[in-house]
């Protein structure tokens, strides 16, 4: 994939001619360091938001750290349920548990 895509695609699109000028291509991308993303002129944020990107690559499990060609879905499916939920209080258990040790109190019950 060309740098440039990858630069759009991570909202940093202003930097394409300048990693281009100086032939940074993707694969070479995990290797720049804080220092070289300075020279190269970017903002604080855009250095953030380039490690980033970066990090996401490496774990490779990150998707949006790359140009998906599959459009996002934009609904997740649900269904509706009928649930039941019960809640139980003994009179006088909360203050059983504060006097008895865990075991013994599970016997009582």
């Amino acid at each position: 994939m060309p740098i440039g895509d990858w630069l759009r695609a991570i909202g940093l699109d202003a930097l394409v001619q300048s990693f281009e000028e100086r032939d940074i291509d993707l694969d070479i991308v995990s290797d720049l360091t804080e220092s070289d993303l300075r020279e190269i002129g970017l903002t604080l944020g855009q250095r953030k938001r380039f490690l980033r990107a970066v990090q996401a690559l490496r774990d490779d499990d990150a998707p949006s750290a790359r140009p998906s060609t599959e459009p996002e879905p934009t609904q997740v499916a649900a269904d509706r349920r009928h649930l039941t939920v019960m809640f139980c209080d003994m009179v006088g258990s909360t203050a059983l548990s504060e006097k008895l040790e865990p075991e013994d109190l599970l016997q009582i019950v």
